[in-house]
């Protein structure tokens, strides 16, 4: 058995960590929204899942441009959200059920309310001030024209010009000014912000867009000279390390200065890089010396596919391991199409015209959406290394697809002038009992209006209900627990087309049936499966354990 205790500096390696969204979460003062005393009433329902630790996104003092990850202070809690006292309150209690606490950290960019930006605002070019971020004179004869071709994540050009004739980058919204990391000054502020949050018992951080933080700000300013793609598209035409503003090489450097703080500490803080990066380049922050782990989204981006799982597998364990890091495992996020929705959708479906279309083109069926969703959880929750899971995806929620236009709020929405739908479906509060004004979610309504169907998948619902989503997810975490030893796993030879077939070290066996047809139970004993199947056989979109 895996130790996860505070003995164990290495707890995270094959840990289970469950995402809080907090705005969703659970509302303890009827506002709504939710909030951190939420969190904390709710902790119960995380330790009797059985995961190991709660991610906590963005719950900064912010204007919530986008979502909470446009932050004004990295060392308070949004007063919408709570106190820092209510912060405290929350590790206590998540410390004694046995759960570890990490938080998101947003290194790139600030609010445009943070502090700093409003006095780089005021004080005009060439301050001191504005050299804090990324400020610079426009081209044309009378700096009308932005000073290079980047694009902004969310569209449009990535830079934005202020009265005084100057321009600031965002590589996201307006509202998120990028920081100059080739400052001492920012350098140092999120040194103190590291030790801020590990001082109050934080166990680790999850380190958002950590990828883009270095940036060629030698003149001049180079072009993509592509303007028509995306940042992301241009960064596998240039050599690696090369880009402008994306995985630089200087970025490794900030992270060995994190690692020297974070290690610092007793047990040391762990952190988990989201770089958006190829495998070979994500191998770097995830180094020992470095962040020591990183998202693996070949992962969640890989279709239902036994042939394409099979590859992002393997090839995610060798990167992991080359780093010497554990591999990460995600389905679902904040960012992305729950995967009950996402896993149903037709190879080369644009899951943002699905949206547009309120889900209808085309139509998903439920039962078969939540069937797939079950076994991929069983196959994710077999592999080495650590799994990710998002709030509400124990209750197998999916994608709310048909929000009306008019409740979105989501930057994308507006940023994309009503061509992209943005990730609210994700993001609509989560329901805990059957029936109520929010489903008990809070007192009265919640931010985003919840679909009457979330009644039946509300935690009261499935709570001891047998074959329920909610009771799997329970059984699967205590028995993963119990089953874990080592971090590699061996391909059964033979194995029929459609079917993933692998054996951990430690002799216990996961069979997933991706093919259209039954396939043969092969000998041992049934741990677990994600679904029934007729007597003998493993049916289609199904997981087993074996023993």
């Amino acid at each position: 058995m895996t130790d996860l205790s505070s003995r164990n500096p290495d707890w995270w390696r094959q840990a289970v960590v469950y995402q809080v969204y907090p705005r969703s979460f659970a509302d303890a003062d009827g506002d709504g929204f939710g909030d951190i005393r939420g969190v904390t009433e709710r902790l119960t329902h995380l330790a009797g899942l059985g995961v190991d630790a709660l991610w906590l996104s963005p719950f900064y003092p912010s204007e919530l441009a986008d979502g909470g990850y446009d932050v004004a202070d990295y060392r308070d809690v949004d007063p919408r959200l709570g106190t820092l006292a209510d912060f405290d309150a929350m590790v206590a209690e998540a410390h004694r059920l046995g759960l570890k606490l990490i938080v998101d950290l947003v290194p790139n960019h600030t609010s445009r309310l943070h502090p700093w930006f409003q006095e780089a605002l005021a004080a005009g070019p060439g301050s001191p001030a504005r050299a804090r971020y990324v400020f610079h004179d426009g081209r044309g004869a009378h700096g009308e024209l932005p000073p290079t071709d980047w694009q902004s994540v969310f569209g449009g050009s990535a830079w934005r010009r202020v009265p005084d004739g100057q321009w600031y980058l965002h590589l996201f919204i307006p509202e998120q000014p990028d920081l100059n990391w080739d400052h001492e000054e920012v350098r140092e502020d999120f040194r103190t912000t590291l030790r801020f949050w590990s001082d109050r018992g934080v166990d680790g951080f999850r380190v958002d867009v950590a990828h883009a933080l270095a940036k060629d700000l030698s003149e001049p300013l180079r072009d993509l000279g592509t303007p028509e793609l995306s940042a992301d598209a241009t960064l596998d035409q240039l050599p690696p390390g090369t880009h402008p503003f994306y995985d630089r090489d200087e970025v490794h450097a900030i992270y060995r200065d994190w690692r020297r703080i974070l290690d610092s500490y007793t047990p040391p803080r762990m952190a988990v890089a989201e770089a958006w990066v190829p495998s070979a380049r994500r191998a770097l922050y995830a180094r020992p010396d470095e962040l020591g782990q990183a998202f693996n989204f070949e992962y969640l981006q890989a279709g239902w596919d036994a042939d394409e799982l099979r590859g992002v597998i393997t090839g995610s364990l060798e990167t992991a391991h080359a780093a010497g890091a554990s591999a990460t495992w995600v389905l679902s996020n904040h960012d992305v199409v729950r995967h009950a929705s996402r896993l149903m959708l037709p190879p080369g479906t644009d899951a943002n015209t699905w949206l547009l279309s309120g889900g209808h083109a085309p139509d998903i069926d439920p039962v078969a959406g939540l069937r797939r969703a079950r076994a991929a959880t069983l196959l994710m929750l077999a592999l080495p290394g650590s799994s990710y899971v998002y709030q509400g995806e124990e209750l197998g929620l999916p994608e709310v697809a048909d929000l009306p236009f008019e409740v979105l709020q989501d930057p994308v929405w507006e940023q994309t002038g009503h061509l992209n739908k943005g990730r609210d479906g994700c993001r609509v509060p989560l329901p805990w009992t059957r029936t109520g004004p929010s489903y008990s979610f809070g007192a009265g309504a919640a931010w985003l209006p919840q679909p009457e169907s979330f009644g039946a998948y509300a935690v009261e619902a499935q709570d001891g209900t047998e074959g329920s989503t909610l009771e799997l997810y329970r059984a699967a975490l205590k028995l993963r627990r119990k089953l874990l030893t080592g971090e590699t796993l061996t391909w059964t030879a033979g194995t029929p087309a459609g079917v993933l077939d692998f054996v951990r070290g430690d002799g216990w066996r996961c069979v997933t049936n991706l093919s259209g047809a039954a396939l043969p139970l092969p000998a041992g004993e049934v741990l677990l499966s994600s679904g029934p199947s007729a007597a003998g056989s493993i049916d289609p979109d199904t997981t087993v354990w074996l023993g």
